[in-house]
C-alpha cells in the first residue's frame, strides 16, 4: 500500500478515519505510563513515530514530570495539522520523516505503526539507535475467531494493516532487529473500551471469565488485544 494514502492533503486515511483515533489515545497513554511505572525508565525526552493526532504525547505531557520534553513525528500533513493544535511548552509536532532526523531521545514510542509500514523490518532496524529505550504497541490482528470470519482484509482497508501478528511473531521480529526485550504485556480493548453492541454486552463476562483463566488461549482465540512491548 503507497505511502500517499497517508501523505496526500485530504488523504484517503483521513477520510476514513477523521479523528485519526485520538479517542483511543488516553486509554494508550494510561498503557504507557503503567509500562514505565513497571520499569526502572525516567526518560527525559520522548519521541513518538507516527505520532497521528499528536493526543498521546498530550495526554503523556498532563501526566508526567515537568522536566520531560516530547516531540511527534509524522509523515501526513493532515495529521500534523491536527497535532499542531495541541502544541505547547515542551510539545512540539514535526511534519518529517524520522528516520532523517540526527535526533535521539531517552524514549521513542511505536504505537501502532510498523504494521502500516511496508519495509517493516528495515523500519524497525533503523529506528533501533534512534533511543535509549522503545515502547511499542502492536495490534494482534491474527486469532482463531478473526479468521473464521475472514477478516483481516477489512483491516488492511479500513486502517491500513499491510502486515499482521501474533504475541510471538510480534516479538519474533522484534528480536531479529536487534532489540532487546525488558517487558511486556497485553492491552485489553475487548475488556477496557465500552461495549456498544449486543453481542458484545452478551460477550463480556464470558470473555472476561476466559481472560483470567488463560490470556494466552483467550487473545489467540478471540482477539481484541495488542501487546505492549519495552525494548532497549
Amino acid at each position: 500500500m503507497a505511502e500517499k494514502i497517508y501523505t496526500e492533503e485530504n488523504s484517503e486515511y483521513l477520510k476514513k478515519n477523521p479523528t485519526w483515533h485520538a479517542e483511543d489515545s488516553p486509554w494508550k497513554a494510561k498503557q504507557i505510563i503503567k509500562m514505565l511505572d513497571r520499569n526502572p525508565v525516567h526518560p527525559k525526552s520522548i519521541a513518538e513515530v507516527g505520532c497521528g493526532a499528536g493526543e498521546i504525547l498530550n495526554q503523556l505531557h498532563g501526566s508526567m514530570p515537568d522536566d520531560v520534553s516530547f516531540t511527534g513525528y509524522d509523515i501526513s500533513n493532515d495529521a500534523i495539522n491536527i497535532a499542531r493544535q495541541r502544541e505547547k511548552s515542551r510539545l512540539e509536532f514535526k511534519s518529517e520523516d524520522f528516520l532523517k532526523t540526527d535526533a535521539k531521545f531517552d524514549l521513542l514510542l511505536m504505537i501502532d505503526v510498523f504494521e502500516h509500514v511496508d519495509d517493516y523490518l528495515g523500519f524497525l532496524k533503523l529506528c533501533k539507535h534512534k533511543a535509549k529505550n522503545t515502547i511499542f504497541h502492536i495490534p494482534l490482528d491474527i486469532s482463531v475467531n478473526r479468521l473464521l470470519k475472514n477478516d483481516l482484509m477489512s483491516l488492511r482497508k479500513s486502517v491500513g494493516h499491510l502486515h499482521h501478528f501474533t504475541k510471538e511473531t510480534a516479538i519474533a521480529t522484534l528480536k531479529d532487529c536487534g532489540y532487546e526485550i525488558v517487558d511486556f504485556f497485553y492491552t485489553t480493548s475487548f475488556l477496557d473500551f465500552p461495549r456498544k453492541t449486543i453481542s458484545s454486552k452478551i460477550t463480556y463476562l464470558p470473555k472476561k471469565i476466559m481472560y483470567k483463566a488463560n490470556k494466552d488461549i483467550t487473545v489467540k482465540l478471540l482477539g481484541g488485544c495488542s501487546l505492549l512491548v519495552m525494548t532497549k
